[in-house]
Formats: C-alpha cells, structure tokens, sequence
C-alpha cells in the first residue's frame, strides 16, 4: 500500500479516536445522579496564587451515592476548596466541618434527568460530526494523491468502514449514559 494512503488512514483513525475521547470526557462531567469524584473534575482551586485542579490538592471520595467528602492535604485551604466549588457553578452547595468538605449531592428530578439525556445526546451529536467531517477530509486528502482508480474507491470503502465503526461506538456509549441518566 502507498506510504501517503497509509498515512491518510492512520491519521484518519486517529482523529475519530479522538473525537470518541472527547466525548467520553464530555460524557463523564454529566452527572447522573449518584456521586462521583470525577463531578468535580471541572473544580479549580487558588493554592497559592496559582490555580489548580482540586485533585491536586485535596483527596476526593463518594461516601454513598449522594455524598462526596473532600479532604484536602491543608486545612487551610478549606476555605478556597470552598470557593472553587461555587464558581465551577455544578448547583453544589458546599460544607465543611473544620477538617474536610462535604457535598450532599441532591436527587435529580425527572425534568432534570431529561435535560442531561438531551445533553448527552448533543455530545454525541456533536461527535458524529467531527467523525463524517473527519472522513471527508481523508476522502479529499485520498483525491489529492496519485493513485489508481480501484485503490482510491477501496481506500474510500476503508474509510467508510472505520467512519461506520467510530459512529456506532458514539451510539453505544450515548446508549449507556442515557441509561445511567434516566436510572433512579
């Protein structure tokens, strides 16, 4: 196989891999009821002058399924654990008990889980995009290129493929958040 064609569809592959890595990123800062660590991914803390992401200085643990506690490595920046929570404006009403943070993370009404699902569903939307745009993009790189007629329509058909493979792996993993959304 031609180096150029090879290099098309690797790089191809590549990009729609990203294009799912970001929407599983996307995917897991939607919360879906239960507590989870990763709700406070998004959460930046001033340590110093300097932001930082809360698990970098705080340990994060779900008690049950609606309690987290944050128990950072100084109490003294408690109060900016604190802070850092409100402004990352995730509806999360911050506690603490002198030693460490507690978030009561509030059953979400059946309203609320329909706009996470519609959410979840934009995500992947959005992912589908990206991966047909990303196969036009290698189908115009495969015209560009100096091939035989038979090469380029299979390198297409190769292309097709793996557009088809990444499009049903973004269903799939939509499937399994919508799942965890509308679960109470």
């Amino acid at each position: 196989m031609n180096e150029e064609l090879e290099f098309i569809i690797d790089s191809t592959k590549e990009q729609m891999q990203n294009a799912i890595d970001h929407l599983e990123t996307e995917l897991s800062n939607i919360r879906a009821g239960k507590a989870s660590p990763a709700m406070l991914r998004s959460v930046k803390v001033d340590y110093y002058g300097s932001v930082t992401p809360l698990s970098q200085v705080a340990n994060i643990n779900s008690l049950d399924a609606h309690t987290l506690t944050i128990q950072p490595w100084e109490k003294s920046l408690i109060p900016e654990i604190e802070k850092g929570i409100m402004a990352a404006n995730l509806g999360f009403n911050p506690m603490n008990n002198g030693e460490s943070v507690i978030i009561n993370v509030p059953i979400l009404t059946e309203e609320r889980r329909k706009e996470l699902a519609k959410h979840a569903r934009s995500e992947a939307e959005n992912a589908k995009v990206s991966i047909r745009n990303d196969r036009k993009d290698a189908n115009n790189e495969l015209k560009k290129i100096d091939i035989s007629e038979d090469l380029l329509k299979n390198s297409e058909m190769d292309i097709q493929d793996l557009t088809d493979k990444f499009i049903k792996k973004t269903d799939e993993l939509y499937a399994i958040k919508e799942k965890e959304i509308m679960t109470i």
